[in-house]
Formats: C-alpha cells, sequence, structure tokens
C-alpha cells in the first residue's frame, strides 16, 4: 500500500485552476429556504436548531455583541456543513487547510480586539496587567499577556484543522485495514468494519461540536471586548 494519507488533504484542480474556491462556495446552496408562509418540517427544524444556538450564544452579549448574531450564526452553519460535506467518500474538506481556518479566525477575532479597543480601552488594557502585580514582574507579564493575546487566532484555526485532520486520517487508515483485511480473515474484516462505522458516527459528532467550539470562542472573544 503506497498511497500517501495525506492525499485528500490535497487542494483539488479542475483543469488546472483551484476548486477550492466552489467547494467553499457550495455548502451554503446545501441550506433549504421556504418561499411559503406555512414551512415544511425541515424548514421549522433548521429555523428552530439556528435560534437555539443563537440564543445560547447572544444570551451573554450585551447590544453591541448581539450585532454579531447573524455572522455568527452563519459562520457555524458554514463550518458544520463543510465539515459534514467532507466526510463523504472522494471529497475535499476544506477546513483541513489552516490557510483557510486562519482566514476565518484573523479577521474575526481582529474585528472583536479592535471593537474592544474602541468602546472599552481602559479594560482592554486593563488585561496586559493584572491587577496586584508587582513591580518587577510588569514587563514579564505585559509581554506574556501580549502574546497570549495575539495567539489566540493561530489556537482557533489550528484547533479546527487538527481535530478534522486527525479524524479523517484515522477513518482512512481503519478503511484501508478494513479492505485489506477482507481477503484474509473475514470475521476480523467484520470487527474492523464494525469500529469504522462507529468511529464514522463520532466524526459526525466531531463535524458538529468543532463547529460549535469555533464560533463560540469567537463570540467569548466578541463577549471579552463588548
Amino acid at each position: 500500500m503506497n498511497e500517501n494519507l495525506f492525499a485528500s488533504f490535497i487542494a483539488p484542480t479542475i483543469l488546472g485552476l483551484p476548486a477550492a474556491v466552489l467547494i467553499i462556495l457550495f455548502p451554503p446552496l446545501l441550506i433549504p429556504t421556504s418561499k411559503y408562509l406555512i414551512n415544511n418540517r425541515l424548514i421549522t427544524t433548521q429555523q428552530w436548531l439556528i435560534k437555539l444556538t443563537s440564543k445560547q450564544m447572544m444570551t451573554m452579549h450585551n447590544t453591541k455583541g448581539r450585532t454579531w448574531s447573524l455572522m455568527l450564526v452563519s459562520l457555524i452553519i458554514f463550518i458544520a456543513t463543510t465539515n459534514l460535506l467532507g466526510l463523504l467518500p472522494h471529497s475535499f474538506t476544506p477546513t483541513t487547510q489552516l490557510s483557510m481556518n486562519l482566514a476565518m479566525a484573523i479577521p474575526l477575532w481582529t474585528g472583536a480586539v479592535i471593537m474592544g479597543f474602541r468602546s472599552k480601552i481602559k479594560n482592554a488594557l486593563a488585561h496586559f496587567l493584572p491587577q496586584g502585580t508587582p513591580t518587577p514582574l510588569i514587563p514579564m507579564l505585559v509581554i506574556i499577556e501580549t502574546i497570549s493575546l495575539l495567539i489566540q487566532p493561530m489556537a482557533l484555526a489550528v484547533r479546527l484543522t487538527a481535530n478534522i485532520t486527525a479524524g479523517h486520517l484515522l477513518m482512512h487508515l481503519i478503511g484501508s485495514t478494513t479492505l485489506a483485511m477482507s481477503t484474509i480473515n473475514l470475521p476480523s474484516t467484520l470487527i474492523i468494519f464494525t469500529i469504522l462505522i462507529l468511529l464514522t458516527i463520532l466524526e459526525i459528532a466531531v463535524a458538529l461540536i468543532q463547529a460549535y467550539v469555533f464560533t463560540l470562542l469567537v463570540s467569548l472573544y466578541l463577549h471579552d471586548n463588548t
């Protein structure tokens, strides 16, 4: 088996042109919409989930923070649908690319921090120097707090990339093992296939949880700066 484990993470191309943009734009097309006064069950369930998620994330925010509700709901829907579509065979998952996750994390984090410095500059600067800090430790703590602030978007992106990539690699390894064992030992193949099914269910949960965690952390950063 000489197949490259990371081949599925290479950005696909069509006639030499990158197809990542088309793949990124595809998930929103799957969100159903209704033109009728009375919605069907699918639309009703979708709206209920959106309201539940939005209410849970926006409860702790003030009026200024709640202006981000549409952006945060759109973010969690986009990441969740992208992660779920990436579980399909022979598909590409954009959230396994660190560059894309950074492109989502950095602007959102920057917007939240700028909002904090514009509206609550004293509280924003107070985070760099905890109250009661001994004078000799002030320069070191300021440097540490600055680094911890600047590393937040990187942590957001790396967390999402690592979790999605690890799950895909594990599924690929177990799937390859199942295929190789199918001609050697049938009972062992059935056991490994059962593990693969359970892992797939787990990865579906991870795809949804990681979308929620990413959005929730952005919401917490926003709450700290509004």
